[in-house]
């Protein structure tokens, strides 16, 4: 006899569809509530470069290269033309002041001093002579004067004597005014002739003053004209090295041209060009340290040259204790230009992410996940080595420096090993 069967309802099948439909379920749901939905890629750990953020002295400097210059330099110009008749000094040799460096000869020129020499000659032999001629007329006035006075002292008292005897009536009216005539003459001739001879006394004092001037004048012509040979012997001007351009004996060198220099090599400072960026922050007193010979030396700047050519404008820094030993006029030396005081910050290492973020996040490692995840942060000063953290980072925190060009748009990264 046929027994019926009863239909189970959980049965083994349907158990397992609901359990694959719950797992789903709860897979949809914790990805739209819990998982994380940021875009990710995976990154070769060994392809990037991690720096770690610290806190440290942050030093606001830029590196800047300059040309090693003499301190000080005479230029050697030629003060006359002539030909080179003999080089006693070469070029590279240390001079003392006053040594003869070259001998030139210019026969035009030693004729036209002697030439010069003979009218001055004769222009103060003038101005003598003239001199002569006042002294011979002021004697000759004196002499006129001498003479008027001993004819006065002769009439006066033959003057008195007849008019004594005119008032005893034992000489005539006649005789007495003759007398008195003469007398009364050379009275009146001898007040014009005081006069004329005080007013040429002044007029005479004035021109012996401006013959002694021009004199004076002459013969400091005169010795000036005797030393323009003298600039045909080269002296060195100060103790230095000399450099001279090519010359030989027998080139012509005209004048003012510049044929070499002397260096004064205790002293040597650096000619630096720096960006016309940096320009409104460069002052005299900035410093400056430099290695030379394994040593550090110290520089700071001292003059400022405006003018800004092909974007660069350019300083002079010089040596604020002694200049290295060995260092020459041309050498090349690697600046560290302070642009400010040290300070402590928190630092960031300097890399390419800067050019791809603009400084305004970057992608911070978690080392336990193995994921670096992009943050938003902020940057202040930037030197070289370092840049100075605002916020968003902390001392310890690890960061990927390295460039962000192949990142794309993810904001999570995936480090393998």
């Amino acid at each position: 006899m046929d027994r019926k069967l009863e239909k189970k309802t959980w049965t083994p099948k349907l158990i397992a569809m609901l359990l694959a439909g719950t797992l789903l379920v709860a897979f949809v749901l914790y990805q739209l509530v819990f998982a994380d939905a940021r875009s990710s890629m995976n990154v070769n750990r060994e392809r990037i470069t991690i720096a770690t953020v610290k806190t440290g002295e942050f030093t606001d400097y830029i590196p800047v290269s300059g040309t090693i210059e003499p301190g000080e330099v005479f230029y050697l110009d030629a003060i006359e033309r002539g030909n080179i008749q003999e080089i006693i000094r070469e070029s590279g040799s240390m001079v003392e002041k006053g040594d003869t460096i070259l001998m030139l000869t210019n026969s035009n020129l030693q004729l036209e001093v002697m030439q010069r020499e003979t009218d001055l000659y004769f222009q103060i032999n003038n101005l003598r002579q003239t001199r002569l001629l006042l002294d011979q007329n002021d004697l000759s006035q004196q002499a006129q004067l001498a003479e008027i006075d001993y004819q006065i002292n002769l009439l006066k008292p033959q003057y008195e004597r007849f008019r004594e005897l005119h008032n005893k009536k034992l000489i005539s009216d006649r005789e007495l005014e003759e007398v008195k005539e003469e007398y009364e003459y050379n009275l009146k001739r001898q007040r014009l002739t005081y006069e004329s001879y005080r007013n040429d006394s002044i007029a005479r004092s004035i021109q012996k003053r401006q013959l002694r001037e021009s004199e004076a004048r002459m013969n400091q012509s005169l010795n000036g004209v005797g030393h323009i040979l003298d600039n045909l012997l080269v002296k060195a001007p100060i103790t230095g090295q000399l450099t001279t351009e090519q010359i030989e004996v027998g080139q012509s060198i005209n004048a003012g041209e510049r044929y070499g220099q002397i260096d004064v090599i205790d002293k040597f400072k650096a000619r630096v060009p720096i960006d016309e960026l940096y320009l409104p922050r460069i002052s005299t007193g900035l410093k400056g340290t430099f290695s030379f010979s394994d040593e550090t030396f110290e520089m700071e700047i001292s003059k400022i040259y405006p003018n800004v050519t092909g974007g660069r404008f350019e300083v002079d820094m010089v040596f604020t204790g002694n200049a290295p030993t060995g260092i020459r006029r041309g050498q090349t030396v690697r600046i560290r230009l302070e642009l400010g005081e040290s300070e402590q910050a928190t630092l960031l290492p300097t890399g390419g992410f800067y050019k791809d973020t603009g400084g305004n996040w970057v992608f911070v490692v978690d080392e336990e996940s193995e994921n670096a995840e992009k943050r938003d942060i902020r940057l202040g000063r930037k030197n070289p080595e370092y840049y100075e953290v605002i916020e968003g980072l902390q001392p310890g925190e690890k960061v990927i420096v390295s460039g962000y060009e192949n990142f794309g748009k993810n904001e999570v990264l995936n480090l393998n090993r």
